[in-house]
Parts: C-alpha cells; sequence; structure tokens
C-alpha cells in the first residue's frame, strides 16, 4: 500500500521556518558564549602546513591560565587566575558592567561573583571554588537577577 502525502498534509506545514530560527538563535547563543572563540595566534590550515593541536575553546577567548587552573579566589588575591576569572566574568551580555581585567579581586570583582553565583543557584559568598569556576566557564544563557547597584 502506498501512502502519498499532499501539500496540505501537517508533514509539510512550515516547520523550516521554525527550524531556521532555531538553529539561528543557537548559533546567536554560542557566538555570545564564545563557542566559536579561535584562541590567540591560531591559524587556518592549509595543504602546506599541518593542522595545529585542537585547543579547547574558552568562552571570551580567556587565556590568562589553563581552563584546569582553578584555585580558590577571594577577596584580596591577586595574579592571572583572578585575570582569568575577571575576563570569563565580562563574557556575560546585555547590562552587566564588564570589570578591568587587572588582576586584583577587589570590590568590584566580588560584587561581580557574587551576582553570577546567584545566577547558578550557587551561596553568594563572593569566593571563586570549584562550582564557581564551573559557572564562569559554563554560564547560564540569561539571568533574571537584576545586577546590584
Amino acid at each position: 500500500m502506498t501512502v502519498s502525502r499532499t501539500a496540505s498534509s501537517p508533514a509539510h506545514s512550515a516547520p523550516k521556518p521554525l527550524k531556521r530560527r532555531v538553529v539561528a538563535l543557537a548559533g546567536a547563543t554560542a557566538l555570545t558564549l564564545g563557542a566559536f572563540a579561535v584562541a590567540p595566534g591560531a591559524a587556518a590550515a592549509s595543504p602546506e602546513t599541518p593542522a595545529a593541536p585542537a585547543v579547547a575553546t574558552v568562552p571570551g577567548g580567556c587565556a590568562y591560565t589553563a581552563a584546569s587552573d582553578r584555585p580558590v579566589l577571594r577577596a584580596g588575591s591577586s595574579g592571572d587566575a583572578v585575570k582569568q576569572a575577571q575576563c570569563l566574568s565580562n563574557v556575560w551580555g546585555g547590562l552587566v558592567p564588564k570589570l578591568n581585567v587587572d588582576g586584583k579581586f577587589g570590590a568590584a570583582t566580588q560584587a561581580k561573583v557574587e551576582w553570577i553565583q546567584g545566577c547558578h543557584g550557587l551561596p553568594e559568598d563572593g569566593v571563586i571554588g570549584a562550582r564557581t569556576w564551573e559557572a564562569l566557564y559554563y554560564p547560564v544563557p540569561d539571568c533574571y537577577d537584576p545586577y546590584p547597584g
């Protein structure tokens, strides 16, 4: 038995524009989160030059430390790990203020870390531990908590 579908069949009813919108939204979200970030100094491979080893992409292209370097940070901390945390916090879009990436964990960094922790349902203690590092590397798509200030 052969089943034929006509143009009015539900199987042909306008899924393509919706699918395009979903794909476009997913692409925009990925770009916003830095999923397509290119590592500094990376070049496209050509037949003459072999491809470089794959490097894990980091949101916003933050490369102050290795993604595996996740020490506990708090107010008063300083150094490259603080720069990494500040850079990662700047990936958040919208009207959220950007931090100066200076490697000094001061009041502005603490306020932003506490806000990010709240967006992820973490205790808002301002200390960057394992769970907060995870939130910095894998942020929620949007936060509905108003930014303090």
